[in-house]
């Protein structure tokens, strides 16, 4: 177990910049789901569960597809 923690003592430093994108992304597309009553595909339920439960790239799908008109 003890090689374990080594590991991700090594490469925390590669990690917590793709950690903190990943949470900013999943917030910023949360919030603007949450606020926004239009989609191109889809509806609100739906787009939450794929920001929130679909890491890294639920909130880039939202972003490119499912974000609907201002």
């Amino acid at each position: 177990m003890n090689n374990n923690f080594d590991l991700l003592v090594e490469y925390f430093p590669v990690l917590l910049p793709v950690i903190a994108v990943e949470l900013t992304l999943a917030i910023t597309a949360l919030v603007h789901v949450i606020r926004h009553p239009h989609y191109k595909f889809g509806n609100k339920v739906v787009w939450i569960f794929v920001v929130l439960f679909i890491q890294f790239i639920g909130p880039i799908v939202y972003f490119l597809f499912g974000r609907g008109e201002e």
